[in-house]
């Protein structure tokens, strides 16, 4: 049995995987971290990491990104593998991610679902023939008006899977507003969309001449992020220290 901690588990998030674990036989929730102290989940609340004293294999984080600093420290001196989960990330955050993935094992994703996962390698394939055929391509994202950061890592991680396809000549636009001159050919734009209880919405338009090809992935529930990140806290318990992502759980249940 997996024994996990969830950090920041008196979100929405926290308490959605909290009642998924409860039907998993591979893994159990033995602690959280959060600032808000319950005593409902099932298991023991605490205000810090260093306050939790409780034995565990893996931590899973759906927190924010300002206790993301402090939770790769501990990690990396604790050799705790931790599935990481939040997103809008600095790029100074990602670089630390990276350093402290040299330390403990570490998987790292925009989206835990297996659905946008899919959807990253099959982007893959159509850029390397609709983009190298002088389509265009745009991005748009809708989420819930609670959302604090935009664009959303997911999209940022689309956009990021066809320009590795395209060995990196694209960039990305996410405002025209200020600038009035018609669309680049090399870039990517990202448009973001947020208003009501939009779970999450993604869309990849492959605009060419007279014809539109669209990708697109919904999330009705937040059960099928929860879902992926109990799965991938299963597969990184025991790994060696180095950077993972939902594709290396994907590979090794196939």
């Amino acid at each position: 049995m997996i024994r996990m901690i969830m950090h920041g588990c008196g979100g929405a998030m926290g308490h959605t995987i909290t009642g998924l674990a409860k039907d998993m036989k591979e893994i159990e929730i033995v602690a959280g971290v959060d600032l808000k102290e319950e005593d409902s989940l099932g298991y023991p609340v605490f205000s810090s990491l260093e306050a939790c004293n409780v034995e565990a294999d893996v931590i899973v984080d759906f927190a924010s990104a300002k206790a993301v600093d402090h939770l790769l420290d501990y990690c990396g001196e604790k050799k705790m593998p931790l599935v990481l989960c939040t997103t809008g990330l600095s790029e100074e955050q990602l670089r630390k991610v990276k350093e402290t993935s040299e330390k403990t094992a570490i998987l790292r994703s925009a989206n835990m679902s297996l659905g946008i996962n899919t959807l990253l390698k099959l982007l893959q394939d159509a850029a390397k023939v609709l983009a190298g055929a002088g389509f265009d391509m745009e991005i748009v994202e809708k989420h819930h008006n609670q959302k604090v950061d935009a664009p959303s890592g997911t999209a940022l991680a689309l956009a990021d899977s066809i320009n590795e396809a395209m060995d990196g000549q694209y960039h990305y636009v996410y405002d025209r507003s200020q600038k009035r001159e018609k669309r680049d050919e090399k870039e990517i734009g990202i448009s973001a969309v947020r208003g009501g209880s939009i779970v999450g919405e993604h869309e990849v338009i492959f605009a060419g001449k007279d014809e539109v090809i669209t990708f697109s992935h919904t999330a009705y529930s937040k059960a099928i992020f929860g879902k992926g990140a109990l799965e991938a806290a299963v597969f990184l318990a025991g790994k060696e220290p180095g950077l993972y992502t939902m594709a290396d759980v994907i590979n090794a249940a196939s």
